[in-house]
């Protein structure tokens, strides 16, 4: 039963996983373990018997700020009858003691807030993006960031982009020379071609389309973008559906996402997106994807890009109904590269020394 499993990296680079799990009487759990030394530790809660939203594309997430520092943020759906979801931040200092929840954004108006990523933004504090539909459906939906303190105040909150997509997830890396986040961009003529915004020397760069798909639709694809970055070196994977069949698609930039190389399609069959990616150690990157089977069902697939965009052995993971994949997530250390998937079903994970 449990969902929604999201990596991040602990102050010394080593795997956190977390997930929302059920506990008794109906009520759920925020928990995570880190693996070091090829073991897991013992699964530690965040918090337990809120309203979490249990939809796979709004994943919450534990991470390490520093050896001081932990946050952890998750979306709630406080009542079935209203489509209001609220974001919420809770720190620790040792990564057991959590402070108690606070709302990571001032709107307390019943609408959607929500699909967040985070990163550290300066020594003791982190940035939240995400979205909100301030008119529900209706649009448009914004693109929001929020800085919280060591305690998970908010402390600044600004509006990056006035009209994206509102149901797709939201993805951001550090760069060497600040932050980038991708998202799906929307137009008035209903095109949703992903976008990233840079923030560098304290400013926000202009909004910029990676690669003009032109993929009009009339309805949200609650599927985006993953980015990853070291140094000025930056992987961007994502889907399309302005093509028939869909296509995962990947580009890379040598400037912090100033500029990016011709994309490269690297699905090979009907894709069906939920689209993640990680740095490989020699500057390529290492992708996942879900794509259709002859038969109907999905199978879970990951292959390595090298940074000349040469397409690795395609290798799949899993075989099924969309379903039970949730949004699949990929996580690459030294020690090797790891997947997790899971939704409604249970959570799984599956680890390659040497992805070949």
């Amino acid at each position: 039963g449990s969902v929604q499993p999201t990596w991040s990296a602990a102050a010394d680079g080593s795997p956190i996983l977390s997930w929302i799990e059920p506990i008794k009487n109906g009520d759920y759990s925020l928990r995570y373990a880190v693996r070091k030394g090829g073991t897991w530790s013992e699964a530690r809660t965040v918090i337990a018997g809120r309203h979490f939203f249990r939809n796979p594309a709004e994943a919450p997430e534990v991470i390490q700020l520093n050896d001081k520092l932990w946050m952890a943020h998750w979306v709630e759906m406080p009542k079935e009858s209203s489509e209001a979801e609220y974001i919420y931040v809770s720190a620790s200092v040792d990564g057991t003691h959590w402070s108690a929840p606070q709302m990571a954004h001032r709107d307390r108006s019943e609408v959607q807030h929500g699909l967040v990523s985070i990163a550290a933004s300066g020594p003791n504090e982190a940035s939240l993006f995400w979205l909100e539909t301030p008119k529900g459906d209706d649009g448009p939906g914004y693109l929001m960031r929020t800085v919280v303190d060591g305690s998970g105040k908010e402390i600044k909150e600004e509006r990056l982009d006035d009209d994206v997509c509102d149901c797709c997830p939201t993805s951001v890396a550090r760069t060497a020379k600040g932050m980038i986040v991708a998202y799906r961009d929307h137009t008035a003529a209903n095109i949703r071609d992903i976008a990233v915004l840079r923030f560098e020397n304290g400013r926000w760069s202009p909004s910029k389309i990676v690669n003009a798909d032109n993929w009009k639709l009339d309805a949200c694809p609650v599927n985006a973008a993953s980015v990853a970055a070291k140094g000025d070196h930056v992987a961007l994977a994502w889907f399309t559906g302005a093509t028939e069949p869909a296509k995962e698609q990947i580009v890379f930039s040598e400037d912090g996402g100033a500029t990016f190389s011709k994309p490269l399609i690297f699905s090979t069959g009907a894709a069906l997106g939920n689209t993640s990616l990680v740095l490989a150690d020699d500057g390529g990157a290492i992708v996942s994807w879900l794509e259709r089977t002859a038969s109907g069902d999905a199978r879970l697939l990951t292959r390595e890009i090298s940074a000349s965009g040469a397409a690795g052995t395609v290798l799949q993971i899993a075989e099924g109904g969309k379903t039970p994949f949730g949004y699949p997530r990929v996580f690459h250390s030294p020690a090797g590269t790891l997947i997790a998937w899971g939704s409604g079903g249970k959570l799984e994970t599956a680890r390659s020394e040497e992805h070949t």
